[in-house]
């Protein structure tokens, strides 16, 4: 197996932050019955999937699972989902994501659910590198990362290598 570069947070620590994450996201939503979960990807719908794990194991929110697939280079070009926009209307969301580098993936799938009417938009990611320029920034995140442009982030969330990795 390869190496993934420097790992700067184990399995353990992640499973800290998603629990933490967790109760951040639902200390937000006391209020609602139903919470929508967006994950970007398939690393941020395995992110996503965690989370909702975890907030069924300590709230009676319904979580209704949303994948959404975007192009990360272009993210602009294509927005697609795997619920219907009128499935999700007046519900809370929140949009998940592994890493938030520059911004664009977040600011591209908000703006993907900002055609519905909806309660609340939060998004949550398990890294924030600090490199913006959308202004879209991250309401819960695992950890905040200062790194030059130049350096590359990794998060595994299963298996005996998961962790993240700095290279």
């Amino acid at each position: 197996m390869t190496t993934q570069g420097n790992k700067i947070r184990s399995s353990a620590d992640i499973a800290s932050s998603i629990k933490r994450i967790a109760y951040q996201i639902y200390e937000t939503n006391l209020e609602e019955e139903v919470l929508v979960l967006v994950g970007i990807g398939k690393r941020g719908g395995g992110l996503s999937a965690l989370l909702g794990a975890a907030l069924e194991s300590i709230s009676d929110l319904k979580i209704i699972h949303v994948n959404l697939l975007m192009d990360k280079k272009k993210p602009f070009n294509t927005v697609k989902s795997d619920v219907s926009l009128d499935a999700l209307k007046e519900h809370s969301i929140v949009i998940v994501d592994d890493v938030l580098n520059t911004g664009s993936t977040l600011i591209y799938a908000v703006s993907y659910f900002l055609q519905i009417p909806v309660k609340r938009i939060n998004t949550a990611v398990m890294v924030n590198r600090n490199h913006k320029k959308f202004p879209v920034k991250a309401d819960f995140k695992g950890i905040s990362l200062s790194t030059s442009v130049n350096e590359h982030i990794s998060v595994l969330f299963d298996g005996d290598a998961a962790g993240i990795y700095l290279s």
